[in-house]
């Protein structure tokens, strides 16, 4: 099993509770640490179990393995990694600091929770004969963390981000199997209609000045044209960048404390906006909106 293909609902979910309605404690809280640690070790430990024991056990063993799948879905599914390990990161990071955690070692312990636990999923397809552990995906991983770990050691905030944003195909209708029957599924397993951003709020780099804090630039990679994993005899995949604005709800500030909740949960996807996008076949292209 791919990871990448349920990442967004762990997106959504633990943007939910990385967003905590409590306070941070100002000095390491024993008991809360205790909480935190538990939580993650038993959560991430049951997933594991549950994997296994709901897919994995289904296909054959094999001795530990790699595969090169680097190739595959023009690295979409690389992007999906990194900003995985990102967001689970991100929690584990706020869960430390609730706990009053020294703020370091809050972001290094907590900050490598994604890397960690997908790490252990890399273990499970290396010791299954139907896939195999990828480094491509261990190196994406790694450059979630590193790209959320650093940020935070750097500037004590995140300001470029990891987004997704989606449109339907035609691609997963006419092939439902590998690319979802539409919908959740097709969110899910549909790279053609997937797209990340890094998305830098202007703001923070410019605090002395007017720009508005919930204003950001926003750069995207998508591909399309890909009906597998591997080039097929149908397919003409290609890749495309794009540049569009964007908004950081985290920074605008609404007065409730649960309307704030839900604009942090809903900043993991990037806003839709006019975008420009290039690509090899149509070179420059624009679009009035974009998903």
């Amino acid at each position: 099993m791919k990871f990448t293909q349920i990442f967004i609902l762990l997106l959504l979910s633990v943007n939910i509770y990385s967003q905590s309605i409590f306070t941070d404690s100002d000095t390491l809280n024993t008991a809360r640490q205790k909480i935190v640690a538990g939580s993650i070790i038993g959560v991430g430990g049951a997933t594991l179990i549950g994997l296994n024991q709901m897919w994995y056990k289904n296909y054959p063993r094999s001795s530990f393995h790699f595969i090169n799948d680097n190739s595959n879905w023009l690295q979409m599914d690389k992007v999906g990694h990194a900003t995985t390990a990102y967001y689970m990161g991100y929690l584990g990071m706020e869960l430390f600091k609730w706990s009053g955690t020294e703020r370091k070692k809050a972001i290094l312990y907590g900050g490598s929770v994604g890397f960690v636990f997908l790490t252990a999923v890399e273990v499970l397809d290396g010791l299954s004969k139907e896939w195999g552990a990828s480094m491509g995906d261990v190196v994406a991983n790694a450059s979630g963390t590193t790209l959320l770990i650093g940020q935070e050691l750097l500037w004590n905030e995140q300001r470029v981000q990891l987004k997704y944003s989606y449109h339907n195909t035609k691609y997963a209708q006419e092939n439902p199997n590998t690319l979802g029957g539409g919908g959740v599924e097709s969110m899910l397993k549909d790279y053609n209609g997937q797209t990340y951003w890094l998305s830098l709020n202007l703001w923070s780099f410019f605090k002395h000045s007017s720009i508005p804090k919930w204003l950001n630039v926003s750069v995207g990679y998508g591909a399309e044209g890909m009906y597998s994993g591997a080039p097929t005899i149908n397919d003409m995949r290609y890749r495309k960048l794009l540049l569009g604005l964007d908004l950081q709800l985290s920074n605008i500030d609404t007065g409730s404390e649960f309307f704030n909740t839900v604009l942090d949960v809903l900043n993991v996807i990037k806003i839709p906006f006019p975008a420009l996008e290039y690509n090899v076949n149509d070179k420059f292209k624009f679009h009035y909106m974009y998903f």
